[in-house]
């Protein structure tokens, strides 16, 4: 696994021995795909939905499923992998990076809590380019490109990002985005509502809260208790 190097901004020919590495390098960094395996191995996970940037860590779970069938039989579920057709959904403020809730502007990323108004100025103030025109080309425009990704992803007559570059070929970027906000805005009508509704709903998340830790637990349970057995515990 190699994705702790950019965690930490290192190059890919860093190694562990390097004295900068080392003091860069934290637990978690190693912990964190061993406790996402256990996760999806402790409840016999048939598919695991992930974006690109995780798939190596279902790999990693593979890994052990292998190596644990192989030392004390077939009693582990080899997880396959789900990954989703929509490409990676890019910041607004820097189009190369992937949107994240972790970003410290706030117009970078678009929130299902998000209203109209917010969504649109979210929208209004992505960073573009000065080229005249709309093109779909991820290396030399990606602003425009995430844009009309992000198009796509809402566009009601399901065209891809290119043929909605094509339609508005001759377009402005502030005509683009006004047509991206107006998409948006349409595809998440009634979310940001629903999430408040069930926030307020507090018994009815306890309630959904504790079913399903007990399922989590018979599901764990039995998992830890087919493992236990395999290995004479």
């Amino acid at each position: 696994m190699t994705q702790w190097k950019s965690k930490l901004s290192l190059a890919e020919s860093s190694r562990l021995g390097d004295g900068r590495v080392g003091s860069k390098l934290k637990l978690g960094l190693f912990s964190y795909p061993v406790l996402q395996a256990a996760d999806i191995l402790v409840h016999r996970a048939t598919h695991v939905p992930v974006g690109h940037d995780q798939q190596q860590h279902i790999e990693f779970a593979r890994e052990c499923v292998t190596n644990f069938n192989h030392a004390y039989g077939p009693h582990l579920v080899q997880p396959e992998i789900i990954i989703s057709p929509v490409r990676r959904v890019m910041s607004l403020t820097e189009p190369t990076s992937k949107m994240s809730k972790s970003h410290p502007l706030e117009r970078s990323r678009i929130l299902l809590t998000d209203n109209a108004e917010t969504i649109h100025a979210k929208i209004s103030s992505a960073l573009t380019d000065s080229v005249p025109g709309i093109s779909y080309d991820i290396d030399t425009r990606p602003g425009i490109s995430n844009l009309l990704d992000i198009f796509s992803i809402f566009n009601s007559e399901g065209k891809t990002a290119a043929q909605l570059a094509t339609d508005f070929s001759d377009a402005s970027p502030r005509e683009l985005k006004a047509a991206v906000a107006e998409a948006v805005i349409k595809g998440m009508d009634g979310i940001g509502q629903r999430y408040q509704n069930l926030l307020e709903d507090t018994k009815y998340l306890d309630h959904v809260a504790a079913e399903g830790g007990e399922k989590a637990r018979q599901s764990a349970d039995e998992t830890m208790h087919l493992v236990r057995e395999a290995m004479g515990l």
